[in-house]
C-alpha cells in the first residue's frame, strides 16, 4: 500500500493488484497511519482512496489468511485484524476531513468498508459492489449490516442474504455511493482533486447517475424479504411468480444456512444501532464465525479449491437451531471491541 501527498490531497493507493487489492492487516495499519498523519495537516484538504490496477478498488479482506487461522490457528490473528479494521471503518465515517473513495471496478466486503463509510463515494460504469459473505460461510461485516439496513425498503436484506453484485445506479440508490464519473475520466479527476477545491474537481467530471435495476424490483423484494425468518423469505420468493424472485430463492438455497440465519438476525438488530454499536455486534459475530465449520468450508470451496461445491453443516435452514444463531451474538467479555 502507498500513501503520499499530492497537491491539496493525501492519496492512499491500495496496491496489491494481483490479489485485487485485498486488504490485509498491514494495509489497515497503513491507512490508519496515513489518516493520523493528515488529520492535523492544514495542507491536506481531503483524503483520496483508490486501487492499483484496472480491476477494482478492493475485492475484500484477506479471507485466505482468515481461513488458515480458523482451520489451523487459534483465531487470535483474525480477531486482531478485525479489531483494527472495524476501528478504521468507524474512523473513516467520523474523519474530520473529506474522505473520497474511488469505487471503480470490484468493491466487495472489506472494500466496501474502506470506501462506503466515506463522505464522497465515486462509482463508474465498471463498479461491481457486493457483500458476498453468505457464500463463504461468513456474515457481512465492516459496517455492512449498518449500511444495508439504511437502504430503501428491503433492498439491503436482499443484497446481504444473496450477496448479489450491483452497479453504479443501484449503489447510489442503496446509499453506498454518491457520485458517478466515467472510468475514462478518473485520471483527470485525480489530477483535478490534487489541484482544485473538492467540489470544483467533482463538478468538472461528474455525470448523471445511470439507471439501476433494483428500483423496478422493489415490488417483489420488499414483499418477500420483510418476512420474519429466512425460511419464510425463501418460500415467498419461490411462490411470488416473478422469475427474478425464483432466481433469488434458488441462490439463497446455495448459501450457508447458518450464515443466512445469522445475517438476517444481524440486519434486524442493526436497524436501530449506531455505526459503532453495529461494528461491536459484527465483531462478536465474526469472532464466533471463526469457530464454525462453514467459514473454513466456504472459503475452501469458493477461493482455495474453487470447486464451488461447499458442504454446509447443517445443510438446511430447518436444521439450524435458534440457539446456534444466538451464540453468534453472545458477549465476548474482555475481548469486546468496545466502540459503541
Amino acid at each position: 500500500m502507498r500513501w503520499y501527498r499530492e497537491g491539496r490531497v493525501g492519496r492512499v493507493v491500495l496496491d496489491r493488484p494481483k490479489a485485487l487489492n485485498a486488504i490485509n492487516h498491514a494495509m489497515v495499519r497503513a491507512v490508519d497511519e496515513a489518516l493520523s498523519a493528515w488529520e492535523g495537516d492544514a495542507g491536506i484538504e481531503a483524503v483520496v482512496v483508490s486501487g492499483a490496477g484496472e480491476r477494482g478498488l478492493c475485492a475484500g479482506g484477506d479471507i485466505r489468511a482468515v481461513h488458515d487461522d480458523a482451520r489451523d490457528g487459534d483465531g487470535r490473528a483474525s480477531a486482531a485484524f478485525w479489531r483494527d479494521e472495524y476501528r478504521l471503518n468507524a474512523r473513516i465515517a467520523r474523519y474530520p476531513k473529506p474522505y473520497v473513495a474511488v469505487m471503480d471496478g470490484i468493491v466487495m466486503g472489506g472494500g466496501v468498508g474502506i470506501s462506503a463509510h466515506g463522505d464522497v463515494r465515486i462509482v463508474t460504469e465498471r463498479s461491481r459492489i457486493a457483500m458476498p459473505e453468505t457464500g463463504i460461510g461468513f456474515v457481512p461485516d465492516v459496517g455492512g449490516t449498518y449500511l444495508l439496513t439504511r437502504a430503501p425498503g428491503e433492498l439491503g436484506t436482499h443484497l446481504a442474504l444473496t450477496g448479489a453484485q450491483i452497479g453504479a445506479g443501484d449503489a447510489v440508490l442503496c446509499g453506498l455511493a454518491d457520485h458517478y464519473v466515467p472510468s475514462s475520466a478518473l485520471p483527470a479527476l485525480l489530477d483535478d482533486l490534487a489541484a482544485l477545491p473538492l467540489r470544483d474537481a467533482l463538478a468538472r467530471h461528474e455525470q448523471p447517475v445511470p439507471a439501476g435495476e433494483l428500483a423496478a424490483e422493489r415490488h417483489w423484494i420488499d414483499a418477500c424479504y420483510r418476512a420474519g425468518t429466512v425460511e419464510e423469505i425463501v418460500d415467498r420468493l419461490a411462490a411470488y411468480g416473478d422469475p427474478r424472485a425464483k432466481d433469488a430463492a434458488e441462490t439463497l438455497l446455495t448459501r450457508s444456512p447458518t450464515s443466512l440465519k445469522v445475517t438476517l438476525a444481524a440486519l434486524r438488530r442493526a436497524r436501530t444501532g449506531t455505526l459503532e454499536e453495529v461494528l461491536d455486534q459484527e465483531f462478536r459475530v465474526s469472532c464466533h464465525a471463526l469457530t464454525t465449520h462453514d467459514l473454513v468450508e466456504g472459503v475452501r470451496a469458493q477461493i482455495i479449491d474453487k470447486d464451488r461445491r461447499p458442504r454446509w453443516v447443517p445443510g438446511t435452514l430447518a436444521e439450524v437451531p435458534e440457539a446456534e444463531v444466538a451464540r453468534f451474538f453472545a458477549p465476548l467479555g474482555e475481548r469486546e471491541l468496545g466502540l459503541g
